[in-house]
């Protein structure tokens, strides 16, 4: 006869599928502790919040198949419970001194926990986990998780597995009596909630590995370690992060004589012997969520916020911090207790009560505000618009969403702006829903079929624009045949829209014939084309990846062109190569031919200009502001454009754009209009885009006698262009702790935001003034916990930001070339950190720990181009050696 160990060493080596072996009347004592670890997400463990389950297990063998020694019946049970700090703490500081397992798990969970649980072992696997009905969940959880630390195999190699994580991909690695599972937590099938934001800018990243490591004796187990952790660490703010480390361990102490076999043919004859009451259950958790016994109604918690969400408070931290608040209550609330406060709520509060509603995202919450609003109503204008760019701003929308959209455009609306903003709307879900695999969707297939047949079909030139602008939001490849079409075409605005509808495309999508008709507008081919078109023509050119022939008859054509509009291709070619842009390799070598670069060529003046700069720049991410200014030969302003961008090695985020743009104002002051303008009608307005969604556009004045009319009535106070409460991020990930708890990682970031814009003439001065106004605050709210029920830890964390930012461009022009002076400028920004680490009973007994951190980020006058300094002065009579000055 050969030893038991000899024969498990042999199977061992020579890749045999058997299983660990417990031996015949036998029982094995061992110890067993399960911890928790909830931090920051580069801290060390030993401050970290959290809590030590530790019990006594015992386990022996009950059945052992006289058919196949590798199909055994375990039978396991906890004993000895205890629940104590995961680290060393005062007594004073500890929720769990003085008290008893009873008093802190409760008389009944408790005897719950330490009812024993049977599990069929076949070739080392869990065949059938067998335990009592109606037994708490979070209990039958920690048995779960115990449970499935005895499932292994004895040979390496990677294979689908079932344990208390759900199905999931398990590679083993065998080395003599070591075994080392590696669990892939990423492929693990389970039913759990959870959503990311859109743009991974504003996402959370995450990150989770679970390894378990066998030490084996005599054919059975002799201790076991598991650790899983879970990072979760915000984009754009890497120092916002957080981690849950599991811990398992399970050593044997003794091995003592135990009880017989059953004897028995077939297992179901085995576990009605042993108990009747068993039954088999899945070994993957079940869904379980403690119950908030002490929470306020929806209606309450409203109240006590309200006072923040009044519109004058709308650019404040406050603000964002309850709308995020007020969000995470609405997604646990009814449909009719949304309805309660939507009907009840008066005309000042009420739009912020439907930008968190709309911001909610679920069935109830969609349910609520639909019933709501009524779009045959055209009173309620402000209240449909808060609606529709909510909508727009969504962070993981439904196809139920666009499906509503979709009937509610097809339907009555009073209100033709509300219609506009509709379909516009629209454009922004068709893409979002795309770009996470919905394309097929049907509501998406209908919604897309929309706009491109009415597109095509459209007569008036304003439902030409409704379309196109739908479509600059969708950015459908579909779509880029009829763009070119309307950007060749189109007469005025419609072709400059389609071109600046392109121009958001990725450049991956610009094909050969993109490009040859942006060559065909900026180099007149086939007809006379405004400024705006060509330039944006030229810039889609330059900014998807050019051949050496097209920059070269961009920069040939520089002198040829009207004079304001050379100053600004020259400005463009200039601020390509000092921000290293992508094409400033292929301008360099152009450059190089004299015949390209020469003095006439880089000598011509003007007042427009293009300009790009950094805001920040970090190791998360960094932004740019983008300013650029075209004007008529006459000097009035033809477009002013702000962008800021955001972006990281792998993402970008167009944050915003606000452009103004005026056309035909020349016969104010008798001046003489460009080429290709001469029967343009007057006209002035402002086009945002804010977090990738293009809203809809304003009008300042439309035709000679508005504008005549404005002029006198004119107040001098901007005009809103957006303002209101927008959900940035919104992360939700539940996660199933290989020791039986749940544990949930959420981060919210919510803006409160104001934006407006003006533009002023005065014709006994001469002078025009265009001011931008971005009022901001951001608040970012994240709680990472793990609940065993009767036990809460976690750690909250809060990060708030205030700012301010300012473009305005201001023109003299009594004198040519005339006088512009650019200035952008941002307000001292204060900036709070807090982070609170807790535990906390049922009972309510409570340990926190609390940091916090304030810092200013000082303001700044952004500085543009040299030029712009040296019209500053001119403009502003400043001396060259004013103290303080920047320009």
């Amino acid at each position: 006869l050969v030893n038991s160990k000899m024969l498990f060493v042999f199977a061992f080596q020579t890749g045999h599928t058997t299983g660990p072996s417990l031996n015949n009347d036998k029982l094995y004592k061992f110890a067993y502790s399960a911890e928790v670890y909830v931090d920051q997400a580069k801290a060390s463990l030993q401050k970290s919040a959290g809590y030590r389950i530790s019990s006594g297990v015992d386990v022996n063998l009950l059945w052992r198949n006289p058919d196949n020694d590798d199909d055994q019946l375990i039978k396991i049970t906890i004993k000895d419970v205890k629940v104590e700090n995961v680290n060393e703490r005062p007594a004073d500081k500890s929720i769990f001194k003085g008290k008893s397992p009873e008093k802190i798990i409760g008389k009944g969970y408790l005897e719950a926990l330490q009812r024993p649980i049977v599990l069929e072992l076949v070739r080392g696997k869990v065949k059938t986990f067998y335990s009592y009905q109606n037994e708490p969940g979070f209990a039958q959880n920690i048995k779960r998780g115990l449970a499935s630390l005895f499932q292994l195999q004895l040979h390496s190699g990677s294979s689908r597995e079932v344990d208390v994580s759900g199905k999931c991909n398990t590679t083993y690695h065998v080395r003599q009596d070591q075994v080392t599972k590696i669990k892939d937590l990423g492929s693990c099938e389970i039913k759990k909630k959870g959503f990311t934001s859109h743009n991974r800018i504003l996402d959370v990243s995450t990150k989770a590995t679970s390894a378990t490591v066998y030490v084996l004796e005599d054919s059975f187990i002799k201790s076991i370690k598991a650790e899983e952790n879970f990072v979760f660490v915000l984009n754009y703010q890497r120092k916002t992060g957080a981690k849950i480390v599991s811990k398992q361990r399970l050593e044997l102490k003794s091995v003592q004589a135990g009880v017989g076999l059953i004897a028995a043919k077939q297992v179901a004859s085995v576990i009605k012997t042993l108990d009747p009451s068993y039954v088999a259950m899945p070994l993957e958790a079940e869904p379980v969520k403690s119950e908030c016994k002490k929470c306020p109604s929806l209606s309450e918690h409203w109240q006590s916020i309200r006072e923040y969400m009044h519109p004058d408070k709308l650019s404040k931290p406050e603000a964002a911090k309850n709308f995020l608040s007020f969000i995470q209550n609405i997604r646990k609330a009814t449909k009719e207790e949304i309805l309660k406060i939507l009907r009840s709520e008066n005309k000042e509060l009420l739009p912020q009560v439907v930008d968190a509603v709309t911001s909610a995202q679920t069935p109830e919450s969609l349910e609520a505000i639909l019933e709501f609003l009524d779009f045959k109503d055209a009173s309620t204008f402000i209240l449909q618009e808060r609606f529709l760019y909510a909508c727009g701003f969504a962070s993981h929308p439904s196809e139920t969403l666009l499906k509503s959209l979709t009937e509610k455009f097809k339907g009555d609306v009073a209100n033709e702006e509300i219609r506009e903003t509709l379909v516009i709307i629209m454009g922004a879900l068709i893409r979002k829903l795309c770009d996470r695999g919905g394309c097929k969707l049907p509501a998406v297939v209908e919604a897309k079929r929309l706009i491109l047949n009415r597109l095509e079909k459209a007569k008036k030139d304003d439902n030409v624009r409704m379309y196109l602008l739908a479509l600059k939001n969708a950015l459908l490849p579909e779509g880029i045949p009829i763009l070119l079409k309307y950007a060749e075409s189109g007469e005025g605005p419609i072709s400059s829209l389609a071109a600046t509808a392109l121009q958001r495309y990725d450049p991956s999508f610009l094909t050969k014939e993109v490009k040859e008709t942006m060559n065909r507008i900026y180099h007149q081919t086939r007809k006379v084309h405004e400024k705006t078109v060509r330039t944006t023509a030229a810039a889609i050119i330059l900014n998807s990846n050019p051949s050496y022939m097209e920059v070269k008859n961009i920069l040939l054509s520089i002198g040829e062109l009207p004079m304001e509009m050379n100053k600004y291709m020259l400005s463009m070619i200039q601020d390509i190569l000092h921000f290293e842009m992508p094409s400033s390799k292929i301008v360099r070598r152009v450059l190089k031919d004299m015949r390209a670069h020469n003095f006439d060529r880089f000598s011509k003046t003007g007042s427009s200009s293009a300009y790009t700069g950094y805001i920040t720049r970090g190791p998360d991410v960094s932004s740019t502001y983008s300013l650029d200014i075209l004007y008529s030969g006459s000097g009035i302003l033809r477009r002013s454009n702000v962008n800021i961008r955001v972006f990281d090695r792998s993402a970008e985020l167009h944050a915003s754009q606000v452009v103004i743009e005026a056309q035909g104002l020349e016969s104010i002051i008798a001046a003489t209009p460009d080429e290709g303008e001469e029967n343009l009608d007057s006209f002035a307005g402002m086009s945002a885009i804010l977090f990738d969604v293009q809203l809809r556009p304003v009008t300042f004045f439309q035709g000679y006698g508005d504008l005549m009319s404005k002029m006198l009535s004119a107040t001098g106070d901007p005009m809103n262009v957006v303002k209101g409460l927008v959900l940035l991020t919104d992360f939700l990930q539940e996660i199933q702790l290989q020791s039986g708890p749940t544990a949930s990682a959420e981060f919210l970031g919510g803006l409160a935001i104001d934006i407006s814009g003006g533009m002023e003439f005065s014709l006994w001065y001469r002078e025009s003034k265009t001011n931008v106004k971005n009022r901001v605050a951001v608040f970012i709210a994240g709680n990472t916990e793990v609940d065993s029920s009767f036990v809460k830890t976690g750690m909250e964390t809060t990060l708030e930001v205030e700012t301010a930012l300012d473009f305005i461009s201001t023109v003299q022009f009594s004198q040519y070339p005339f006088l512009v002076c650019m200035q952008m400028d941002r307000v001292d920004s204060p900036f709070r950190t807090h982070m609170t680490k807790y535990e906390s009973l049922p009972s309510g007994r409570r340990y926190t720990a609390r940091r916090g951190k304030t810092t200013t980020v000082a303001g700044n006058e952004y500085p543009l181009h040299q030029e712009n300094s040296n019209m500053c002065r001119k403009v502003f009579g400043a001396k060259s050696d004013s103290a303080g000055s920047w320009f």
